[in-house]
């Protein structure tokens, strides 16, 4: 069969459409993500024991279930459970940024573990609350050493976009399977939307890798 790029290129416009789309979507998930992910951390760092084993359990649940039965709780089984009734782009931003907020968590933790136990300790010197010590002392300090691992994880929530084309978020994937279903060209149309989000995900690691190489230099 012969590949006819040049044919279907002239109709692709909804596909870059679609692709910023996803980038917007990615975007708003990952901030909500790092939201998840921050109050997660904290809670694994509380007092309270209840809050310490909620947060190990939400993270347990996250990393052993399916992207995909996520969304489709998030999507179809949200609105019973608690009578909310959201859209498919609600739901798939929701579904996830909450998985992200799993991992964050586990990125963040990482970076806490770095911060020298004597910032703790100056910051109750001075007599700043807890509240104060977390949001003026360590998380600033935290957000800025996992800079780079935030930008790969942002690749990664990239990557699970194509899942919300389950509940009928048209992103890339479902303006591609639009698209080929006009043309009857799935092949050229499935491979122009690879190179699409090659690009888009090749870009945001290298520029993660430029933080990083940045965020080095500083530090020497």
């Amino acid at each position: 069969m012969e590949l006819q790029f040049f044919e279907i290129l002239p109709q692709t416009g909804p596909m870059f459409a679609a692709a910023l789309y996803t980038i917007f979507v990615g975007i708003i998930a990952c901030g909500v993500g790092i939201a998840v992910g921050t109050v997660l951390l904290m809670m694994r760092n509380s007092r309270l024991w209840v809050m310490r084993n909620f947060a190990g359990l939400y993270g347990s649940f996250i990393r052993g279930t399916p992207v995909l039965v996520q969304i489709l709780v998030f999507y179809y089984a949200l609105a019973p459970l608690i009578g909310l009734n959201i859209g498919p782009l609600t739901a798939g931003i929701m579904a996830v940024g909450f998985n992200s907020g799993a991992y964050v968590a586990e990125i963040l933790r990482g970076g806490l573990s770095r911060i020298p136990p004597g910032q703790w300790e100056a910051a109750k010197a001075l007599g700043l609350s807890r509240h104060k010590t977390w949001f003026r002392v360590i998380l600033p300090q935290v957000y800025y050493s996992v800079i780079p691992l935030l930008v790969n994880e942002f690749t990664m929530v990239i990557k699970i976009t194509p899942l919300l084309s389950t509940i009928t978020v048209i992103e890339l994937t479902r303006a591609s399977q639009m698209l080929y279903t006009e043309t009857f060209r799935p092949v050229e149309v499935l491979l122009i939307a690879a190179v699409i989000y090659f690009v888009i995900c090749f870009s945001i690691s290298q520029y993660g890798e430029f933080l990083q190489r940045r965020s080095q230099k500083y530090r020497l």
